[in-house]
This record gives structure tokens, sequence and C-alpha cells, in this order.
């Protein structure tokens, strides 16, 4: 049974890379004018101000033990924007501010998990992006961290766990992991994690078609994507699958920069409300997209990891480009951020506007509903394998009954219902660590949990619904021409 949100197996073998950065993903836009000169107007409460202004002082003055002025500082800024209630607004201190920052540019060291706290506790807000020791580890969504190195997490600040995490390539961090009720251990080992956000290749099988993955949308999304579809049109490509799966967001001109390439100038792209219920649109220009056009049969694939800035490219394309869009509901999220540097490194990130599709919609919390629905096969919502101990024969949990799924839908003969490590598995796991030239144990150390999880990303991918029926789509639409 799926979980809705649940991030496809495959995603975190082939294709995850992320930060430890502190909230989803989102739709960020730079600080102008507009929204400097509606704070700059906003009258200050001077009165209410000032109880905090007392508060801090009655601290400072008289608290009996140490404080830590600039800690205190920071924990009344952050709980004024908690109190907005709203998960994309929030007070970032100077690493935190760094970390978002980093996410949209260049490249950091660390394991690619994107944070956020519910409940008290440090959880894996979205879907890392391409290439990460999460990937490879195979960290989901919605995963809970209990403890860093044997060290709990609770109690911590987010900014406490996430430097924790966080450090330089090649050293080792432990992570203990709760997902629904299983918990298990998993060892990363940290790596320079480069930002490549767009990633284009021909179809094995059919060569005229560009197949393009945008991991998220960064400084350099658009030159990038620009880029990729200029060398695939060499290459011979006629016709593109674009895939935003996956895809937590970013920032706003570069979508908008992308969209554009892809509709006639004067579509809309996407209209905005303010807090005012002040409506506007942004329009497909030369003025975006510099006059690169891109004319050619294209599909978009989307899923529940579809996020934001992701939304805003399949809405465009959808409403204003009548391109298909193919897979299942995206995530929803139907705000944008503002980002403004408070003069002393530390940022806040602002949710300033509401952002509708072409139609008018506003599809916060109910996603974008795809054209022709498709998703991955069963087994690819199965879990990782636990790092946290070698499994034999005679060991009976739920970790080797996710072992034993992972098994049959290789096409080995177990079954696939029970918890028991049972003949059948060893002969399983004998047959995969004798394919692949690992020692033959019929036991699931590391290195044979990492190969299952190789074989089975192996799987999904050749058996990706959405791609195929993506593929289809154009060639459908080529057959018309």
């Amino acid at each position: 049974m799926k979980n809705k949100r649940q991030i496809p197996f495959h995603q975190y073998i082939i294709s995850i890379a992320c930060v430890a950065f502190l909230a989803g993903g989102g739709s960020y836009i730079y600080f102008d004018y507009q929204y400097k000169k509606q704070l700059a107007s906003s009258p200050a409460q001077n009165s209410e101000l000032k109880k905090v202004d007392n508060l801090y002082n009655e601290i400072v003055n008289n608290y009996v033990g140490k404080v830590d002025e600039k800690k205190l500082i920071d924990g009344a800024l952050k709980g004024m924007t908690e109190a907005l209630d709203d998960p994309y607004s929030s007070y970032l201190n100077e690493p935190e501010a760094d970390e978002l920052d980093q996410s949209l540019a260049g490249s950091f060291e660390g394991i690619g998990a994107t944070m956020t706290m519910t409940d008290e506790l440090p959880t894996v807000a979205q879907a890392p992006i391409e290439g990460s020791p999460a990937a490879k580890a195979g960290i989901k969504a919605n995963d809970t961290v209990l403890k860093v190195d044997d060290e709990e997490t609770k109690g911590k600040t987010l900014s406490q766990v996430v430097s924790k995490i966080r450090g330089k390539k090649g050293t080792e961090v432990r992570l203990t992991i709760k997902r629904g009720e299983e918990t298990f251990e998993l060892k990363l080992i940290r790596d320079t994690i480069p930002i490549e956000t767009v990633k284009g290749e021909l179809d094995k099988k059919d060569p005229s078609i560009g197949s393009i993955k945008i991991t998220s949308f960064g400084e350099n999304t658009y030159k990038e994507l620009q880029d990729t579809i200029k060398s695939l049109r060499k290459d011979g490509a006629k016709s593109f699958v674009i895939d935003v799966r996956q895809n937590p967001g970013g920032l706003l001109d570069q979508v908008e920069k992308m969209a554009s390439m892809f509709l006639e100038d004067g579509k809309t792209i996407v209209k905005f409300e303010d807090k005012n219920g002040n409506t506007s649109e942004d329009v497909a220009s030369s003025d975006l997209d510099g006059g690169f056009k891109v004319t050619e049969p294209t599909v978009v694939l989307v899923d529940e990891g579809s996020a934001s800035a992701s939304e805003i490219f399949a809405a465009a394309l959808k409403e204003s480009g009548n391109k298909k869009i193919i897979g299942t509901k995206t995530f929803g999220k139907g705000t944008v951020q503002t980002v403004k540097n408070l003069n002393d490194k530390s940022e806040i990130k602002l949710t300033v506007l509401k952002w509708l599709t072409p139609k008018g919609e506003w599809i916060h919390k109910k996603g974008l509903e795809p054209n022709i629905k498709a998703d991955y096969p069963d087994f690819a919502y199965l879990s990782p394998i636990s790092r946290d101990k070698t499994l034999k024969t005679g060991d009976s949990s739920p970790v080797v009954k996710n072992v034993n799924a992972l098994l049959k839908a290789l096409g080995y003969d177990v079954n696939a219902d029970t918890s028991d490590f049972t003949e059948q598995t060893k002969a399983a796991v004998s047959a995969i660590q004798s394919d692949n030239n690992l020692p033959v144990t019929g036991e699931v150390d590391n290195e044979t949990a990492a190969q299952i999880e190789v074989e089975i990303g192996k799987k999904i991918k050749d058996n990706d619904q959405a791609y195929e029926a993506g593929i289809k789509e154009i060639q459908n639409e080529n057959k018309k021409d």
C-alpha cells in the first residue's frame, strides 16, 4: 500500500542529493523594491515591541544563570516567524541562511538531506537532490532523525542537528532514523554535492526523443536547460520529455524563464495574489527567454514530490502551452517566499504571495492533476534496507520482511510476506552475491544491502510507467504530424 507523498525507492538509488537546509522546497524571489516598500511602510507597533524589549532587559539583568544574548535574540526572532504558523516562513540564523543560499547555487559538503522540525524532531522535509550520500543510503521524505552519532536529537534546535549532520567530505556520520513504526540506523560518508540541476540524454529506444531531468530550480537552471536542449537537438532530438518528479522547487525567475521557452509570447506563465487580494500575472516574452523557444512536441512528468516552482512550470505548460502532464498529483505548494538579508548574515524567509495557475486556480494543499495518470510499480515504494546490523538465517524482524519483499520483486523464489530469514532468503542473497562478485555468505551486510538496492533501482527504472507513458504520448503526437 503506497502512502501519500511517499518517495519512490529508486529515487534514492539513482537520483537524490540534498542539503540539510531548513525547509521544504519553494518558489523564492529576491527581496526587491515591491516588498521592501511594503515592509518599510508598515508602522512599528512600538507599544507591543516595548514588551519584547522589557523582557529582554529583564532576562539579561536578572536571570540567575549565564545569558547568551545572541541566542536570546535569535530565539525571539524565530519565535516571531513561528507564530505565523506557516512552514515556509522562517528566521534563518547565519549557518541556516548559508545552507539555504548554498542549496540554490554552487556546491556544498554534507549528506544531502533537506530538514525541517516536526513535533520537535528533525524530519526530512522533501526529496533530496541527485547524487548525494542520502540518496545512496535510502533516506526518504518524512523520515525522522532520532539520533546523530548516538546523540539524541530531541531537545536540540534544528540548527544544532544540522551542524552535527553536516561535515567535511570523506567523514562518516551515523543517523538513527524512524520511518513509521520502523527504526533503523544508516551510515553515510559525507561528500561534496555539486548542484547540477539539469541532465539530458537521448532515449535509448527512440533517439529522436530527448529525456531531460530537472532536479531543482537554482541560479543557473535556465542556462543549463537551454544548453541541454541545444545539445540534444544537435544529437538528433526532435521532441522532449521533461521530468520534474521529486523536484522541490527553487527560484521564481528561473522557472519563469524556462516556462517562457515553451510558450508563445503573451501567454500567461503564472498569476499572483497579494495579501490584499490584488492580482497580477507574468507572461511569456523574449525579455524572459531571450528569444529561445522550444516548439518541438513536449510532455512533462510530475509526481507527489513535484512542488512549488515545479508546479508553476507544469501548470504553465499544461494550461498555456497545451502540453500533456503525466504522472501523479503534485505536492500542492501555492505560495511564494522572499528571502531578505537582515544585515548580520541572518535572513528572513517570508511568504509574500499566493501563486495561481494561468487559469486562476490556487492549488495549495490540493496539487496539480496530471492529464495522464501513471505511477511506479508497487515495489518502488518498498523501504531501503536498514544498516544497523548484518542479517542472517534465523533472524526475524520487519527489516527481514522488507528484504524478502525486495528479493521477491527481483524475481527470487522467496516468501514476501514472512519476517523470517529463511533458507530461501539465504539462497537468493547468495545468488546476488555470486552474480556481483561479492563474498558468498548468504548474509545481508552493508555491501550486499547496497547491491540489492542497486538492482531494485535498475528494475524500477526499467518499469517507469510514467516515463513510458510520456514516450508513448510523444510518439503518438509525432504520428499525427
